[in-house]
């Protein structure tokens, strides 16, 4: 009785795996603790001149540094509402034969040199925040709009018959089993364009629009070694950070049927 009542009994459900490990979670923020740590130390004994104190004086390097986020995260919005819808669209049966053309011409802003794109547009737009940000809109379009296309074509066909055949509409189809299939190709390609982001960004002292950039171009123009550092250390910092979220982001949007 007791070997069939054992035999009977259900087995242990084992705890479901973490999605986030402790090392994930934890790495990269003390590497950029402890960066950003020994930059202050070094700045604490630092002879700063004159010329130096004034390039980081009066709140300057808090204020590049909010605005190199901003246009970021400004630049970075702009690329989702414009490549995830286009990316939809250009798998669609109507528009399929548009995407060589789509694709050749986010290809040609991305081969573009960021420095003679942003040139052409100050030159069209005027210098200030506007080109800059269209400058690095324009320049990290292609791997979201690349992952969008390449994540809904990888769906396997029979599952998006599968869905059909129970009954669900084209819009059912695409949001709840087109899209969350390919979640993880899209946001590979966020990831991707929030680093260029934040490296461009650094570019957009040159049409007036602020950024990390200032120092930097503020060190070398003035040969000031501090403030080129300093500039240098938060534009890799940030980008190390911004990858970091995203890495995250890919783990806990991923939809958890994908998980292995």
């Amino acid at each position: 009785m007791a070997d069939a009542a054992a035999a009977e009994a259900p087995a242990p459900v084992k705890p479901p795996a973490r999605r986030v490990s402790w090392q994930k979670l934890t790495f990269v923020p003390a590497c950029l603790v402890v960066l950003l740590l020994v930059t202050f130390l070094w700045f604490q004994q630092a002879d700063l001149d004159p010329v130096s104190e004034n390039a980081l004086s009066d709140g300057q390097v808090s204020q590049a540094l909010w605005e190199h986020i901003e246009l970021t995260a400004i630049s970075t919005f702009f690329v989702l509402i414009i490549a995830i819808p286009l990316g939809i669209l250009l798998t669609r049966r109507a528009f399929r034969k548009a995407t060589p053309v789509a694709m050749a011409f986010a290809n040609m802003g991305q081969a573009t040199p960021a420095i003679g794109l942003l040139a052409l547009l100050v030159i069209w737009l005027g210098i200030g925040r506007r080109a800059a940000l269209i400058g690095m809109i324009i320049y990290a379009v292609l791997p979201v709009l690349s992952n969008t296309i390449a994540g809904l074509k990888a769906n396997d066909p029979t599952v998006l018959e599968a869905a059909r055949g129970i009954g669900m509409s084209p819009t059912g189809v695409l949001s709840r089993v087109e899209l969350p299939l390919a979640v993880p190709l899209i946001l590979a390609g966020v990831r991707t364009a929030l680093v260029l982001n934040v490296g461009t960004a650094t570019l957009a002292v040159f049409g007036g629009g602020g950024g990390l950039g200032v120092l930097i171009t503020a060190g070398i123009t003035n040969q000031r070694m501090p403030v080129l550092v300093l500039g240098s250390i938060l534009t890799v910092a940030l980008a190390l950070l911004v990858d970091w979220l995203a890495s995250l982001a890919e783990v806990l949007l991923r939809p958890r049927g994908l998980e292995t």
